[in-house]
């Protein structure tokens, strides 16, 4: 993993790495989330827990992660979020709610999807799955692209975010 880290510290976006890391999840995350946690503030990333802090299994999801989306959308500049459930699909719609958000979930990282995501979509949270796909270290892999890969800015990646965000929410949303 050291080596990892310092490999992945070469395309490291002084923006992206600037930013708070929001983490939240339920308990189907909250061990994943602490581990990671623990990852990112050994390796000096700023890190702000929303939750849950205990294992509750009565706990949802959505309560958390409202908080993350809230926090990105208001601040995309200074915050990103890393969120954690069983799946990550209905902790990233939830996300997605918010204006300024660009939630992805991650399931593997063979085919650089986070970076992709990153690169190409300017993704600003990031959402995994505890029971499906990544193990410990796979998960620590996504979170490192995603928090040193840079958006491309790339004129055709720009459009497309506009196009994205030009749609207005509907009155339902938040």
């Amino acid at each position: 993993m050291a080596d990892l880290i310092n490999d992945m510290e070469l395309g490291v976006s002084e923006n992206q790495i600037a930013k708070t890391v929001l983490l939240a999840t339920d308990h189907a995350g909250f061990e994943l989330k602490e581990k990671i946690k623990s990852f990112l503030r050994a390796n000096n990333f700023v890190v702000e827990d929303l939750g849950a802090f205990s294992m509750d299994e009565t706990d949802d999801y959505p309560v958390y992660v409202h908080m993350a989306g809230k926090r990105v959308s208001a601040e995309p500049e200074k915050y990103v979020a890393i969120i954690f459930g069983g799946s990550g699909q209905g902790e990233a719609i939830v996300a997605n709610r918010y204006k300024n958000v660009r939630a992805v979930v991650c399931y593997e990282i063979k085919e650089d999807i986070v970076k992709i995501a990153r690169e190409h979509n300017d993704a600003n949270v990031l959402s995994l799955g505890s029971r499906f796909g990544l193990d410990e270290d796979e998960a620590k892999e996504a979170v490192l692209k995603f928090l040193t890969t840079p958006f491309s800015g790339d004129k055709r990646h720009m459009r497309r975010i506009a196009q994205i965000d030009s749609e207005p929410r509907s009155e339902n949303s938040f």
